[in-house]
């Protein structure tokens, strides 16, 4: 049930509600949630053992959440520099970072995520940044 104000409602967005309406990157599966001016949230899955193709989120910041498996991210120059990261963590992606997500674990990767910017919020590219 939502609560209507003078500024709109407080609503619950179920998970069958969410949409694959969205660019995907290979590897990962993606979930819109919401989408909204300046904003973006979704779900995103990647199956154990499973890298994400390169991709970067032009002008949003990304903040995941990592509610399940683990999660390595390589990025910079020739994706020389990585990062990792575990359930309970949060990971911060600055603006046109280059990068990809790989699940070392052996359970699926359940990542939330919140873009905060303008324009598509995701680009799939060839490679990691040179």
């Amino acid at each position: 049930m939502a609560l209507t104000t003078t500024t709109g409602s407080i609503r619950v967005i179920k998970p069958e509600q969410a949409t694959q309406q969205t660019t995907q990157t290979p590897g990962m599966v993606r979930h819109e949630v919401i989408s909204h001016p300046g904003a973006w949230v979704g779900v995103a899955r990647t199956a154990p053992g499973v890298t994400s193709g390169w991709h970067h989120h032009g002008d949003h910041e990304t903040f995941i959440y990592v509610a399940a498996g683990q999660v390595r991210m390589e990025f910079g120059p020739g994706g020389r520099d990585a990062c990792d990261a575990q359930p309970g963590d949060f990971i911060h992606v600055p603006k046109g970072a280059i990068h990809r997500e790989s699940n070392p674990s052996d359970v699926e990767q359940v990542l939330v995520l919140v873009r905060v910017g303008t324009g598509a919020p995701v680009f799939n590219v060839d490679g990691s940044a040179a």
